[in-house]
């Protein structure tokens, strides 16, 4: 799954910086279904409070697991999604994605999150082929 680049916005890539916001809207159209993922995660993060939202639900195909690999494993992409959404992301196997807030007060839940016991608790069977 690769970005849909608009030509003005190649064009800026090679006339040197390329503007955040035209890039968050490049991620925002070529990514839907991760783009929705977070986005309903910030926005739970939000209503509930606490120290981080997560989703635990497959995504409904491979296209859509796709669309959050993407997301997620260019840095560039998941810097810009954290800096636009103002949170930390963090993702386990094929579709766990977390949105913690920037706040200090949760870097211990962050960290139990993304430690390596965490991911290994949080394998299955079913996940090997994911």
């Amino acid at each position: 799954m690769s970005l849909d680049v608009s030509p003005a916005l190649l064009e800026q890539a090679e006339r040197g910086e390329v503007d955040e916001a035209a890039f968050v809207d490049c991620v925002r159209t070529s990514l839907p279904y991760a783009w929705e993922m977070i986005s309903s995660l910030v926005a739970q993060l939000k209503v509930d409070g606490g120290s981080f939202a997560d989703n635990q639900t497959p995504p409904p195909d491979e296209q859509a697991r796709g669309q959050l690999l993407r997301a997620l494993a260019s840095d560039a992409i998941r810097g810009a999604l954290q800096r636009h959404f103002g949170v930390r992301l963090a993702f386990q196997n094929c579709h766990r994605v977390a949105v913690f807030p920037l706040d200090s007060s949760v870097d211990e839940t962050l960290s139990r999150f993304t430690s390596v016991r965490s991911q290994v608790l949080n394998q299955s069977p079913e996940f090997r082929d994911c």
